[in-house]
């Protein structure tokens, strides 16, 4: 067991340069160096040992020295120093009157062993922990926050019967709106990327049909097929050609709700959409979000999520990575589509 004062290791993951393009594994590398369990006087930031991080897509975005669409500078990734992302840790040592050591928290950490929190202000204390710890880098946290916001406040709340589509359905958000919006009585149809994923929607997560989007040369007819009398709801984190085929399939007033564009995140030009007059000629409600204007909703996440995991009515399928040394083939991975559920890297 480590002694408070004691300098250790720690094991860190850096970002070389600036990218351009998909992040490939070369484009981060390992460092160790050393950091003492300590705080130092008045402080009031907190010492936490990490325990899980979060791999999720918009980290690409903190990559790159142009400014995309996450807003603030400071929300980009510096080159030489430690990335990060959302994670799971326990507190060591607290200068800050909210926390205490044993905590555990879950918020925005450092890709490495041991941090030090500046602004634990932005951490959410974990108060549950009957339920698998990395669950807070997924379902009951940011993704979770996603998909709850996407079912019951940006858009109206589907209703029995309604027909809903979601792209990148076997992902951190689309299992949980497509278990949801079945928990609601709707009929729902996902796609994904391979005849695993597909599977994993029709047989374990309880969806009503699924297809892989890379059989399909005709997406419009998969979608008719699917939904012969048209969509109602859609759930986009993909955009490009699945947007402007779903565009052909929506019912008169549908809504279409847009968490993401991952298909257009590394294209030289975005994609043309050529059925943007369906818009106006069937009246849809089309809404673009994030989690960041949502967080005030988790205290109801909590309420409605936790007894769905603990009576088992929801699952969450996770992808974990053993170890930081694994953390950016983990993270390179998503944008490759090797991951199969939720990806998460286990530090400890």
């Amino acid at each position: 067991m480590m002694e408070k004062g004691e300098e250790v290791k720690n094991i860190q993951v850096i970002l070389r340069d600036y990218i351009t393009g998909y992040p490939k594994e070369s484009d981060m590398y390992i460092a160790i160096n050393t950091i003492k369990l300590k705080l130092p006087p008045g402080s009031n930031a907190v010492l936490v040992k990490n325990l899980y991080l979060s791999c999720d897509p918009t980290m690409q975005f903190r990559m790159r020295s142009v400014q995309g669409p996450l807003g603030p500078v400071s929300e980009y990734y510096v080159p030489g120093y430690p990335i990060n992302g959302f994670g799971v840790a326990e507190v060591l040592e607290s200068g800050h009157p909210n926390f205490n050591p044993g905590d555990l928290v879950w918020g925005t950490i450092k890709w490495e062993e041991y941090s030090h929190i500046q602004n634990p202000e932005s951490l959410f204390k974990i108060q549950h922990t009957d339920v698998s710890l990395s669950y807070y880098t997924g379902i009951l946290g940011m993704p979770g926050i996603t998909a709850y916001a996407a079912l019951y406040e940006v858009n109206s709340p589907p209703k029995k019967g309604d027909q809903v589509f979601i792209s990148a359905a076997s992902g951190a958000v689309g299992q949980l709106i497509g278990q949801f919006a079945k928990m609601m009585g709707c009929y729902v149809v996902g796609s994904a990327g391979s005849e695993q994923k597909v599977d994993l929607l029709k047989n374990k997560l309880g969806f009503d049909d699924a297809f892989n989007y890379k059989e399909e040369p005709d997406l419009d007819a998969a979608l008719k097929r699917y939904f012969p009398d048209g969509i109602e709801l859609y759930f986009d984190q993909v955009g490009g050609k699945m947007l402007d085929a779903v565009l052909l399939n929506m019912k008169v007033r549908g809504c279409i709700t847009i968490s993401g564009m991952i298909s257009q995140y590394n294209v030289p030009q975005p994609e043309v959409l050529s059925n943007l007059m369906h818009i106006a000629g069937k009246r849809l409600s089309i809404k673009g979000f994030t989690h960041r204007d949502h967080h005030h909703l988790y205290p109801k996440l909590m309420e409605t999520v936790l007894p769905y995991i603990r009576q088992k009515k929801v699952v969450y399928v996770e992808d974990v990575a053993e170890g930081l040394e694994n953390g950016p083939a983990a993270l390179v991975g998503l944008f490759r589509g090797r991951n199969f559920g939720k990806q998460v890297v286990k530090v400890a």
